[in-house]
């Protein structure tokens, strides 16, 4: 049998390699971190002659900083309330302009949001004025008037 005798960083970087496409054979989203790690380990290890300690204490901490940076990068796609759509579907309605039916103050009113009609707050704005959504509560939009540039 002939033994392969390869250079520790070489093996690092098959293994970064290997958990990549481990990645895309079953994706989740975290092999391709720990696999940047390992093939950044084996770089380095190849660059710098490291011996076994160092090796995996600069793996663990690429592996740490990929995590960190992955799940900042990844975490909040859409940022701020939209991230709970799913589960609250009215939150969608955040950013949309709706159309005013009754007169809206702080007390309440009424606006039409595509075939429907909702409880609305906020303005002040008078019926037909056109509003924009800026938060939801309860049952219970939020809204704020239209904000239009001027012509020039």
């Amino acid at each position: 049998m002939m033994g392969l005798d390869l250079e520790p960083g070489w093996i690092w970087a098959i293994g970064g390699v290997l958990l990549l496409i481990a990645e895309i054979i079953a994706p989740g989203f975290f092999l391709v971190f720990v696999g940047a790690a390992a093939i950044a380990t084996g770089l380095f290890t190849l660059l710098f002659d490291l011996g076994t300690a160092p090796q995996l204490a600069l793996f663990a901490i690429y592996a740490v900083l990929a995590v960190m940076i992955g799940k900042r990068w990844y975490g909040e796609p859409h940022g701020g309330d939209r991230r709970h759509a799913i589960n609250e579907p009215a939150k969608r309605l955040v950013g949309k302009t709706v159309t005013a039916v009754t007169e809206i103050d702080d007390h309440g009113g009424r606006v039409r949001v595509g075939d429907g009609e909702w409880n609305a707050r906020g303005g002040p704005a008078a019926a037909g004025d056109r509003l924009t959504v800026t938060g939801v509560e309860g049952n219970c939009l939020t809204v704020e008037p239209l904000r239009i540039l001027p012509p020039a």
